[in-house]
């Protein structure tokens, strides 16, 4: 068997930036796509520059990959957006750009790739806590995500033929650019880290270590899970 070929998305920062460091440091070739070009320098890195709301470009870089590096190994679906605020204060573009880039772009990237995912390759799509629980401020963005939750348990019993294991990483709290987006004044960080039981957030290295636990031979009986890394924030 070849070299192994992994596709990150979401990959030019956060929790999608440490999975590619650590995918490439275990050998594999990385395909790094993201709206953003990849900070990584790497002769096993590759950028592919991608709107995941861009359903026509979602399908032509999935064949640029594919084209570019052969057979894929790993799919790691990590891109995600949202913005805080009350329900109610939302309007349907923002629903739809919610919905596009956390639920339909992982849809139609896995469906563009699925024929070239080798026979016992690993599927594993970043979802949220917010998906299983649900987060104040966030209602469009825990549905996209319950929805990304509900796709990869169908999408492994459908995939279970080929040996191929699908699996949801579901992140708590993590501190990233992400949340330093929703959180400028550090007060919501704080208060969630008193509400953790391991009394601190998640690094994107901690929720890249889940990841790439899914993906290694380690997990090989394992598909259609949610592995929540919360430091015991949720327990479900």
């Amino acid at each position: 068997m070849g070299e192994a070929t992994a596709i990150v998305t979401g990959s030019s920062s956060g929790i999608g930036l440490a999975t590619s460091r650590q995918l490439l440091a275990g050998g594999h070739q990385v395909a790094m796509l993201d709206v953003a070009p990849a900070s990584l320098q790497s002769g096993r890195a590759s950028s592919y520059l991608v709107d995941l709301s861009d359903r026509l470009a979602v399908l032509e870089t999935a064949r640029a990959v594919v084209s570019d590096l052969g057979t894929i190994r790993t799919l790691v679906n990590c891109a995600g957006w949202d913005r805080a605020m009350p329900f109610a204060d939302t309007d349907e573009p923002f629903w739809t750009k919610v919905i596009d880039i956390n639920l339909l772009g992982p849809i139609a990237l896995t469906h563009a790739v699925l024929p070239a995912v080798e026979e016992g390759g690993s599927i594993i799509n970043v979802a949220s806590d917010a998906g299983r629980v649900g987060s104040s401020g966030e209602v469009v963005y825990s549905a996209a995500k319950g929805g990304v939750i509900a796709f990869s348990k169908a999408l492994a019993r459908e995939v279970a033929c080929r040996r191929i294991r699908v699996n949801v990483v579901a992140p708590g709290p993590t501190d990233t650019p992400f949340l330093a987006g929703f959180d400028q004044t550090g007060k919501l960080a704080e208060a969630m880290i008193r509400q953790t039981p391991l009394g601190k957030l998640a690094t994107a290295d901690d929720v890249a270590h889940a990841i790439l636990f899914l993906a290694s031979e380690g997990a090989s009986h394992i598909t259609g899970q949610v592995l929540s890394v919360s430091g015991g924030l949720t327990m479900v």
